[in-house]
């Protein structure tokens, strides 16, 4: 899945976390996290991100995360919902978002 535009999903509010999608001019993906608890669960909050952006196929583009504690069920939420956003994509494809 590519990226073509610049998109937003969640919120910064607590236990929620807000991703931000946008499209880069080399072929490189780029994930920026920051994090309240990124000494207690960054290496898993970075984990889930990562397997969730290679599910989708995703293997370009800017990727932020603003995380307020969220849970790992609501970050790949919030990849999938940015990621479509960005993609552009009428055609959603269920069998990688589970």
């Amino acid at each position: 899945m590519k990226i073509v535009k610049e998109a937003l999903a969640g919120t910064l509010e607590s236990s929620d976390l807000l991703v931000k999608v946008a499209p880069v001019t080399e072929e490189r993906l780029e994930i920026v996290i920051e994090s309240e608890v990124m000494r207690q669960f960054g290496a898993q909050i970075r984990k889930v991100v990562e397997e969730t952006l290679a599910k989708l196929g995703v293997s370009a583009g800017q990727i932020v995360v603003e995380d307020k504690g969220a849970l790992d069920c609501a970050i790949r939420a919030r990849i999938q919902a940015a990621v479509l956003r960005g993609a552009d994509q009428q055609q959603i494809e269920w069998s990688k978002l589970s």
